[in-house]
């Protein structure tokens, strides 16, 4: 029987999809290995991280492209495209483009802010325009308009032989309910809310009212469905980093320990000058695993889940942690397989 009066409804993975430069066809190809087996074991969705000039995905849209091709039903996303990258224009055609190849399976998570190292990158990204490019909440309002089909320019219809819309194409008429905001404070989650998005929050938030991490997350949750036209029914994703043992040999069981235990100081007090607070990676059999999140404030909020695997670990133990969630630790907190 589910620990919780609330079922899971929608049970998902976050993978970020680590690669060796020396052999980065093999890291690709094992995260869409990961995808089609998280299909076969009824996942409701997988979610791909994404990383700029480090040795993860770099582009989503590419390796999730790929995986609408191999898999028939999972819904694939993102968690999260950083748009201080991208042009929102050409970011909202390729969004609209996957979600066509994938029938309708794409939630793209977006997240704003200037782009990782930004005085070191900027350069090379905005050569013209580094010192007046717009970072915040605007950058998202763009690609959601495009998104949702808002004209783009005043110019549209035939000139010679060619056909012009004046909005993005591919226009997919149901992406623009599937776009998330990946939020970690309170001012994202009350925007979020604002402009009719979905909220990931995840391990990490702002430490602002408590330094209590459930509290702090609970406040988001509460905060965002204030302000969201859908109200209680606006769609929450918790994304904490859950390790289960069930099946896991006692090297993986040592490995996982070891991993937990080197991570748990920073989920003690708020880190660097942003407060950061992060929550502490859950490891243990299903049932324990299933009893901490019955009692995590947050989770109690919510009935959908994007479980974040963690960076380090070898295929193999991603074969067995996605096992155990899928097989007992979803059904222990109420989710029925999906079809």
């Amino acid at each position: 029987m589910p620990l919780t009066s609330k079922p899971l409804r929608k049970l998902g993975f976050l993978t970020i999809g680590l690669f060796d430069e020396a052999d980065p066809h093999r890291g690709h190809e094992s995260t869409l290995r990961i995808i089609e087996m998280g299909e076969r074991l009824g996942f409701d969705s997988a979610w791909v991280r994404h990383r700029h000039l480090q040795y993860g995905i770099s582009s989503p849209m590419a390796v999730l492209a790929a995986a609408s091709q191999r898999t028939s039903r999972i819904e694939l996303g993102t968690a999260v495209i950083p748009v201080g990258w991208e042009n929102p224009l050409r970011l909202a055609e390729d969004l609209a483009t996957v979600d066509i190849l994938s029938r309708g399976r794409l939630n793209p998570g977006v997240s704003v802010g200037p782009p990782n190292h930004y005085d070191q990158v900027k350069g090379a990204l905005y050569p013209d325009t580094a010192d007046v490019e717009n970072f915040g909440h605007e950058r998202v309002r763009r690609l959601l308009d495009f998104v949702r089909g808002e004209p783009v320019t005043d110019f549209s219809g035939v000139e010679g032989f060619e056909v012009f819309s004046d909005r993005i194409q591919p226009h997919s008429p149901g992406l623009g309910r599937r776009l998330w905001y990946g939020g970690g404070s309170l001012r994202s989650a009350q925007w979020a809310g604002e402009h009719g998005m979905n909220l990931l929050t995840s391990s990490v938030v702002k430490a602002e009212e408590s330094e209590d991490f459930a509290e702090i997350q609970l406040s988001h949750i509460r905060t965002f469905r204030a302000h969201h036209p859908d109200g209680d029914h606006a769609r929450v994703s918790q994304g904490l980093v859950v390790i289960p043992t069930d099946t896991a040999s006692p090297q993986q069981r040592a490995k996982y320990e070891q991993y937990a235990l080197q991570r748990m100081p920073r989920t003690a007090t708020p880190q660097g000058p942003a407060r950061m607070m992060f929550a502490p990676d859950l490891v243990g059999t299903s049932e324990e695993i299933a009893e901490r999140l019955a009692a995590h404030a947050a989770f109690r909020e919510v009935d959908e889940v994007a479980f974040a695997l963690p960076f380090t670990f070898d295929h193999e133990d991603y074969v067995q942690i996605l096992t155990d969630i899928a097989t007992r630790l979803g059904p222990a907190l109420g989710r029925q397989t999906a079809p």
